[in-house]
Parts: structure tokens; C-alpha cells; sequence
């Protein structure tokens, strides 16, 4: 069904993808006005790739994307064909970020205004239906300004950047941050699929999670470990 046909029915996110240079993690935050982002949009392979798909999402797409990067494909190359596999590419918006750090992005033309994407090395912020370009430079201009920090922190801290500088048109009600290190489970995965101020109730569960971050990664080969008080 061609989603665009359906009255009323409104697509709006903003989201950051993107690496982090010091530890190969590879990640996605984004929030919504659509319920359950997490479910769709964000695609993410530990050592290969980050792929945001959003507008009118195609969730195809971000398979594509992440097997062809998993093929040795640039960013640019995997959009390119990704643009070229779709004949309704012009509703979509895509960021890429690739095992070493290349970043490419597509905003479609039938995406409403404020629609953009900012790309540079190591991430893609973006997001379409927004306020204004204000959404996106600040998630640009956080995640440039906190490299010191873990690449979960860092997304989360842009997305809320992104929400304080205007969002998008009639607000957000679902939020998600999926980081992949380097095993072939996440690192954090952790979603709000429909809530009044969902980026807010997903930095009280991040919060919750650090906890038994580290843990729920180290027990795997080692299942007789003791489990922390909050486990």
C-alpha cells in the first residue's frame, strides 16, 4: 500500500547515524510523530554499517543497505543503489554511514519542509517535516562537540538537541537508540514506541540501563558471573 495515499497519514523523524573513530561502534537515535520508530527505521551490523530509513519508510531498503555495506560497498555506492533499486525513492529519506567512517544521505523531493540532511565524516544527522534546519544542525553540532564521550551517550545527547531546537511539526511520540560494538547483538537497544515525550522516557530508561550495560554483553561466555543488584 502507497502510503501517501492514506489520508491524514503524517511521517516526520529526525535522526542521527553514525561511527565512532576511537571504537568502530556504529549506531542509531532517532525520534517520531509515528509510533514504534524502532521497529522500521534504523538498521545497524557491528564492523559494517549504520542505515536510518524514514518519510514514507520502506524498512527494504535499510536491508538493502546494510547487505551491500556488508559486501564492501562505500556509503555513496549503497545509496546509490538503494536510490536506484526504488522507483518511489522521491518519499523517502536515507543516511548511511559505512565501516570506516563514510557518511552519504538522500532526501527525496516529495519530502515536506523542512526536510535536510547535514553529512559529514562518521555520521549523517537528518530528519524531514521538521520546524526548521535548526533540528538538524544541532544534532550536528552535538555530536561534533562530544567525542570523548560512548557513542550511545553521544546519539542520545543528539537527538535531544535535535528535540530542544524545535523537533518536528506536532512532536514526537516514539524514540529509539540501537549501537552495535562488536558482537552480532546490540550493544544497547532500547525503545519508546508511544509516549507523550518519548526522548525524554527514553534517556530515564538509558539511564536505567547503564547498570547492566557491560554486563549483559560480558555474561554471554560467562553465564555463571554473578548479576549485578539491578540485573
Amino acid at each position: 500500500m502507497d502510503r501517501t495515499l492514506v489520508p491524514g497519514f503524517e511521517v516526520n523523524t529526525f535522526s542521527i547515524v553514525a561511527r565512532c573513530e576511537r571504537t568502530g561502534m556504529l549506531g542509531v537515535c532517532q525520534a517520531t510523530h509515528a509510533y514504534a520508530v524502532g521497529a522500521r527505521c534504523p538498521w545497524v551490523r557491528a564492523g559494517i554499517g549504520a542505515v536510518a530509513t524514514q518519510a514514507v519508510t520502506d524498512p527494504r531498503l535499510g536491508r538493502l543497505a546494510i547487505n551491500l555495506l556488508e559486501l564492501g560497498y562505500s556509503a555513496s555506492r549503497a545509496l546509490a543503489e538503494v536510490e536506484a533499486s526504488d522507483p518511489h525513492f522521491a518519499h523517502r529519506q536515507v543516511g548511511i554511514v559505512d565501516r570506516d567512517g563514510n557518511s552519504a544521505a538522500q532526501t527525496g523531493a516529495a519530502n515536506k519542509d523542512w526536510a535536510g540532511h547535514i553529512v559529514d565524516r562518521n555520521f549523517v544527522a537528518m530528519g524531514n517535516f521538521l520546524i526548521s534546519a535548526r533540528t538538524a544542525e544541532a544534532m550536528a553540532e552535538s555530536f561534533r562537540k562530544t567525542e570523548d564521550l560512548e557513542l550511545d551517550e553521544r546519539l542520545l545527547r543528539a537527538v535531544e538537541a535535535g528535540r530542544d531546537a524545535g523537533g518536528q511539526h506536532k512532536g514526537q511520540r516514539s524514540a529509539a537508540l540501537v549501537v552495535y560494538h562488536r558482537e552480532i547483538f546490540p550493544w544497547v537497544d532500547l525503545r519508546v514506541d508511544a509516549h507523550d515525550e518519548p526522548v525524554a522516557e527514553l534517556r530515564r530508561i538509558f539511564t536505567l540501563f547503564q547498570g547492566v550495560k557491560e554486563y549483559m554483553t560480558v555474561r554471554v561466555p560467562n553465564p555463571e558471573m554473578p548479576q549485578p543488584p539491578d540485573a
